[in-house]
């Protein structure tokens, strides 16, 4: 069994970096031979002289006491600033830029040397800055964006979220960071095409818009992915299509209804002058009763719907939240009305639309209480306190969360039977409904760059409306203990 010529030339070349000795070695080996010649001829010559023992090993001794000093100097004026030069360049790898390199002059090779190492040392330290400082920039662009942003690694797992996606998510980014996609609900935003609508299972009613783009940290590929919120720019064309729909629709009735009503009363007011069998005579006035009775009716529809397109732009003032409620609650007397005072917040907003918008949808809650009468043996005091009676009764209460306000309706009534199509325009399951005031509250309250929420209560009978809207903090917030909590409304 034998070797080949290169598995042999391998061999040496590893045994020659064994047997390599270090370069401070060498140094002292080169400058002890540089010496020796001289030293030996000199040691000849001197021993060849007529002196005593004594003068010569005298002179010897000095002579190589005086080579030892001078190759020691040699080897620390040729050691030493590549020791120096070694550490900065260590330094430099640990990203330590404090450190220079000393004797760093021109028109010296190990001077120059000195100098092209600061020179790196300095472009390195610039860079350092830059890049720090554009990765706070970024950091801080990314927190300050109002839409969710998240970042993946390739097993899939949350390696970056800002405070937008905290807050879609509802937990803090120290409970995200390494759950994966499939845990927090993101997976179809991973694996759907890339700019498309999507559905998540957590924000229903929300439809989000997705972009995917890649990016690589530490080498590493990671999946950065942006969510847009679009529902509202897409309920804002929907509303803008509705609208455009009821001013084509309210022209052409507005032209057939007046003159329908006016002939209808003219003729009515015309038939005693007939001559006309008792029977006869009734049959035509309830017809033309029934022709004014409905075009007046449809009228009064069609000018409720008109609210939807003729809705003004909020006129922001100074409003008292406590003030606004209190003022609302007293106008719904026909279903107990229960308030649970929060904070004391004062709100640049529209009193006149909040007021409406309050209107709205304390009456849908009593209303839809009367519908469906509740009795103390199928329904849980939960509205109540504990140990009254259950009641048909309305919760309004309000608090201060993340720099926003949330107002909170509550009641014990049937709840939604079809949640989906509660802000649909035109859309009741009352007999007297109109299907546009829940339209007209979110309307209200988008227009105060607000959002507005509606949803069965979980595991409990009832509805729960919540309305979020930022406010201007122009008093700081006092809290009102929760002993004082009274019935303003009964």
């Amino acid at each position: 069994m034998g070797f080949s010529p290169g598995a042999s030339g391998n061999l040496r070349g590893k045994r020659r970096k064994l047997r390599r000795t270090p370069f401070e070695h060498r140094v002292a080996r080169f400058s002890l031979l540089l010496v020796a010649p001289g030293l030996i001829v000199s040691a000849v010559t001197v021993w060849l002289q007529p002196w005593s023992i004594e003068s010569k090993l005298l002179l010897l001794g000095a002579e190589a006491l005086a080579a030892l000093l001078i190759g020691t100097a040699l080897h620390d004026l040729i050691i030493r600033p590549l020791q120096t030069l070694a550490n900065v360049v260590g330094a430099l790898r640990e990203e330590d830029y404090s450190f220079r390199a000393r004797l760093a002059t021109s028109n010296d090779a190990l001077g120059e040397l000195s100098l092209e190492v600061n020179a790196l040392a300095d472009v390195l330290a610039q860079q350092r800055t830059g890049a720090i400082e554009a990765t706070a920039l970024v950091q801080r662009v990314v927190e300050e964006v109002d839409i969710p942003i998240f970042a993946f690694d390739p097993a899939g797992s949350l390696r970056l979220v800002n405070s937008a996606g905290e807050k879609m998510l509802e937990r803090a980014s120290l409970h995200l960071i390494g759950r994966t996609a499939v845990e927090l609900g993101l997976r179809t935003a991973l694996t759907c095409p890339n700019e498309t609508l999507l559905l998540l299972p957590f924000a229903k009613g929300t439809r989000w818009f997705v972009r995917r783009s890649s990016f690589r940290q530490q080498g590493v590929p990671h999946t950065l992915v942006v969510l847009s919120d679009v529902s509202r720019a897409l309920r804002e064309e929907e509303r803008q299509a509705w609208q455009r729909l009821i001013r084509v629709i309210g022209h052409e009735l507005n032209n057939s209804l007046a003159p329908i009503k006016s002939i209808a009363g003219t003729l009515n007011t015309r038939l005693s002058e007939t001559n006309l069998l008792p029977e006869q005579r009734q049959d035509f006035e309830r017809g033309l009763n029934i022709i004014e009775a409905r075009a007046a009716s449809l009228n009064r529809f069609l000018q409720a719907y008109r609210k939807l397109a003729q809705m003004p732009s909020p006129v922001l003032r100074e409003c008292s939240v406590t003030e606004l409620v209190k003022r609302v609650v007293t106008l719904e007397t026909r279903v107990q009305t229960r308030v649970l005072p929060g904070p004391d917040l004062t709100l640049m907003a529209d009193p006149d639309q909040l007021e409406q918008m309050l209107i709205n949808l304390l009456r849908n809650a009593a209303e839809a209480i009367l519908e469906a009468p509740i009795s103390s043996a199928n329904v849980k005091p939960t509205l109540s306190s504990p140990g009254e009676p259950s009641a048909p009764q309305i919760m309004l209460t309000w608090k201060f969360i993340d720099r926003e306000m949330e107002l909170t309706i509550e009641d014990n009534g049937p709840g939604l039977m079809n949640p989906s199509n509660a802000f649909v325009p035109f859309y009741t399951t009352k007999p007297q409904g109109s299907g546009i005031g829940l339209v007209l509250s979110r309307q209200i309250c988008e227009a105060h760059s607000g959002s507005l929420e509606l949803a069965n209560r979980v595991g409990q009978r009832g509805c729960v409306v919540k309305v979020r809207l930022p406010r201007a903090l122009l008093s700081p917030p006092t809290l009102v203990p929760p002993a004082q909590t009274s019935v303003v409304s009964q």
